[in-house]
């Protein structure tokens, strides 16, 4: 026999009565199947009876309620409160909603076609890609630059114009300050003028009578020393040759602690065109080598730079040359040192301009100042050239050398130069770096604290003799 309870009760009509032929007793009273009504709120009333006067909705526009996929997850229906829950009361007056939302987009739509028909919106052609991109205004945004692209980028764009440097005819120099390299004297140098012009490191070249210079692809030329810097560790190097790649040179004075630091040379003379990477670690560094020569105003740097590197190039993010590499730690890891190019420039220019080679020269022993020191020597000021006195330091040099330019405009142990010509002296603008923009035989004013007063003092700038 059927269930009379198994069916579900989505119309007002009751379920058909059990046929006593089955041999079931009929009920003595009268069952309803059909769902209690809800009690509903008094807003709804309108709604409903108007609903319930409204022709059946269509089939299909709903389906019944059941588990439903949800993005992310997915959520049970709803559990009815009782049988039907509401049943076709809450389902008219959602068919009401939803009737009354899609007439109100059909309208929205219609309304908003007919005003862009009236305006001639719709008749302009599709633009083009092209189009867009000429007539779209991009916001300036930041420069994000990707440190791994930025070193692939500038060892391409750079390495080409970085050349290996054997050496021959004389004993290499014992106190090289990268350490010994193979006997017959390798290291690195940088092509800064197509027309065969190289600057390198002076102990790469010094004393040698026969360069030989090999480029990266593989050609090579026989090179002459056109000039040894007297104030640094540099060299200029000529080959007979043009159309060469050369390195763009960048400005070393724009560069600031941290920032990226890429170095090409060719280490122990044998891995040529070799690229390694690391930061800025700080400038003004000032380093003794064994023969007893000072290096100063080095930028430090924790790329990896071994012998044979010597006079090869560090690069900035860009791929602009910002330094020559000259010296490493030996004691210590991730410490190697480079000559700023901006001290290398004026040597550069007199060499293109097939000039000798020279520096200026005032004739002084200074400390380049610090806060620490300032404070430890009770100084009015943390910034400038302090003419140290031998008693204070040690130093059996005297502060300002007799007969030197210095001397004669009058300049005295235990005086601080604080600018020149107007250009004030600190950590990032020592006074070396000042002076190599000049010229001997240029005449200059420097500003000079003594005893808590400031003089000025006129100087012309001499020729920095060879010896030294």
């Amino acid at each position: 026999m059927s269930d009379p309870f198994d069916w579900t009760p989505d119309t007002n009509t009751a379920p058909p009565m059990p046929d006593p032929s089955d041999g079931a007793e009929a009920p003595t009273q009268t069952i309803s199947y059909a769902p209690a009504t809800d009690q509903r709120p008094a807003w709804a009333a309108t709604e409903v009876d108007a609903e319930q006067a409204a022709p059946p909705t269509p089939e299909r526009w709903f389906e019944p309620a059941h588990t439903e996929a949800v993005t992310g997850g997915w959520i049970p229906a709803r559990p009815a409160s009782g049988p039907g829950a509401g049943g076709r009361a809450r389902g008219g007056l959602v068919g009401v909603v939803v009737a009354a939302s899609l007439v109100s987009a059909t309208l929205a739509s219609v309304g908003t076609y007919g005003v862009l028909r009236a305006s001639g919106s719709l008749d302009k052609p599709t633009p083009t890609l092209a189009t867009v991109q000429a007539n779209t205004v991009t916001a300036p945004q930041p420069i994000v630059i990707d440190e791994q692209s930025a070193i692939t980028t500038a060892a391409a764009k750079v390495s080409p114009a970085i050349v290996t440097i054997t050496s021959s005819g004389a004993a290499r120099n014992p106190n090289d300050p990268l350490g010994q390299i193979p006997a017959t004297g390798v290291g690195s140098g940088v092509i800064f003028d197509s027309n065969g012009w190289i600057i390198t490191n002076k102990h790469v070249v010094a004393g040698s009578s026969s360069l030989q210079v090999a480029l990266q692809d593989g050609r090579e030329f026989s090179g002459t020393i056109y000039g040894i810097d007297t104030l640094t560790d540099l060299a200029i190097v000529k080959l007979v040759a043009t159309g060469l790649p050369a390195a763009p040179i960048g400005n070393s004075s724009a560069v600031k602690v941290g920032q990226l630091a890429i170095a090409i040379g060719s280490p122990l003379g044998t891995y040529t065109n070799s690229v390694t990477a690391g930061i800025i670690s700080a400038f003004g560094r000032t380093i003794q080598v064994e023969d007893g020569t000072q290096l100063r105003n080095l930028i430090q740097t924790d790329a990896a730079i071994n012998p044979g590197n010597s006079g090869g190039a560090l690069l900035d993010a860009a791929g602009n040359v910002i330094g020559i590499n000259s010296a490493v730690a030996r004691t210590a890891e991730g410490i190697g040192f480079a000559i700023p190019i901006n001290i290398a420039k004026p040597i550069m220019q007199q060499a293109l301009a097939g000039q000798k080679l020279a520096r200026s020269w005032i004739g002084i022993r200074y400390q380049a100042l610090t806060k620490q020191i300032a404070d430890q020597e009770k100084l009015a000021v943390s910034e400038g050239a302090w003419l140290q006195p031998a008693s204070a330091g040690g130093a059996t040099d005297p502060a300002v050398v007799p007969g030197s330019p210095a001397a004669k405009a009058g300049l005295t142990e235990g005086d601080i130069i604080t600018s020149v010509d107007g250009v004030k002296i600190t950590a990032l603008a020592p006074l070396d770096d000042i002076l190599t923009e000049y010229v001997p035989g240029t005449t200059v004013a420097l500003d000079v604290l003594r005893d808590g007063k400031t003089i000025t003092l006129t100087l012309t700038l001499g020729t920095r003799p060879a010896s030294l």
